[in-house]
């Protein structure tokens, strides 16, 4: 029997949030009652898995009116619950669930999975971002756990909260064992939001010079349609394809037949400056070298590990110019490939799924 009962509460889809599902799954593996409280925008069937899932629908689907809504409706559904603990994602449901944690009691885990404040769709908006800001705040000051995501970013929340943060990175689970004759010489892969600032416009651009390549984008978000009309635009449709939305076992399918991975941010706010993507690590398993961008937490991964080519700055050129590299110097990428499959037998969830447990049970 489940006796220690969690409420997990988050704003993103489960079926496609993978540290949502790792956490959920670690959790329940170790005996707990496990509720879920999120959206389900693309209407996934859950009723075959065992946890139970409160789906939170609103009126309102974007903007300040939607956080609002949501947060009223999931502050609804924990009054009524029972539970021992709350485990909130990220500053977007911070707030009702730090209200429910002063009202009844429970221990509280607030997770950042990002520097929030500082995204690309709240900086430039000065009252936005302080109203965050104060969220944050208010939140922080009565979790009695808080994670983040990288060191960097646990850095920064400790200095700027005066809390300290756990670290619990985006690890993923082991992945098979890969027949790395699987790989298909000529597909370049990115998975992840479709958003302004993730470098998929300059590799769009790029392939105009790499005529014997293919990249395949699995993922959808704000551009979908314009970088969707920049490849009509440039005659590129037979060889950029946009695969939508996969869920995460596709993707640890389909990647392992990739060549290498597209891993680039540009510099337009410090959530991406100090951020460490999942997609890191996804590679990683595939056991494909990736091109990743010059910000802190992946040159220190790659200073240790080295598992790609660093841009130092996100231009088409530099995109090019790293991607021959890798065309022309096959022992350079046959040498990033093994440390790949070396690097993914320690970086992968079960070492992380071990601090989580502990800091519930330290509470």
């Amino acid at each position: 029997m489940k006796d220690k009962k969690i409420v997990i509460v988050a704003t993103s889809e489960f079926a496609f949030d993978q540290r949502l599902i790792r956490i959920v799954q670690s959790f329940y593996n170790k005996n707990y009652h496990v509720t879920l409280l999120t959206q389900n925008k693309s209407n996934q069937e859950y009723n075959s898995l065992p946890y139970e899932f409160k789906l939170i629908n609103t009126f309102f689907k974007r903007s300040f009116l939607f956080y609002a809504e949501y947060n009223l409706r999931i502050f609804i559904k924990m009054l009524f619950l029972k539970y021992d603990c709350i485990y909130t994602c990220d500053a977007d449901t911070l707030l009702a669930s730090s209200i429910i944690k002063s009202l009844k009691g429970k221990k509280l885990i607030f997770d950042a999975h990002e520097y929030f404040e500082e995204s690309p769709e709240i900086i430039g908006h000065t009252f936005t971002q302080w109203f965050w800001t104060q969220i944050l705040k208010f939140g922080i000051k009565r979790a009695d756990v808080c994670i983040t995501v990288s060191k960097s970013l646990g850095k920064i929340y400790e200095q700027k909260y005066k809390k300290p943060f756990v670290i619990i990175r985006n690890l993923p689970y082991p992945s098979l064992p890969s027949n790395k004759e699987m790989n298909t010489i000529n597909i370049i892969w990115y998975q992840g939001v479709l958003n302004v600032g993730r470098g998929l416009e300059q590799m769009i651009e790029a392939m105009i010079h790499l005529p014997e390549y293919r990249f395949y984008l699995a993922g959808d978000g704000d551009i979908s349609s314009k970088l969707k009309n920049r490849v009509i635009d440039l005659n590129l449709t037979d060889r950029v394809l946009f695969l939508g939305k996969l869920s995460p076992s596709q993707l640890n399918i389909e990647n392992q037949k990739a060549w290498i991975g597209i891993n680039l941010l540009d510099h337009t706010s410090l959530n991406y400056y100090y951020s460490l993507a999942n997609k890191t690590f996804d590679y990683i398993q595939a056991g494909i070298p990736q091109v990743l961008i010059g910000f802190p937490e992946y040159i220190v991964l790659n200073k240790k590990y080295n598992i790609g080519i660093v841009v130092e700055e996100l231009t088409i050129v530099n995109i090019e110019n790293a991607i021959q590299k890798l065309i022309q110097d096959k022992n350079l990428y046959n040498q990033l490939q093994q440390n790949c499959l070396k690097a993914r037998e320690e970086l992968c969830w079960e070492n992380e799924e071990k601090k989580l447990i502990e800091i519930y049970q330290k509470l």
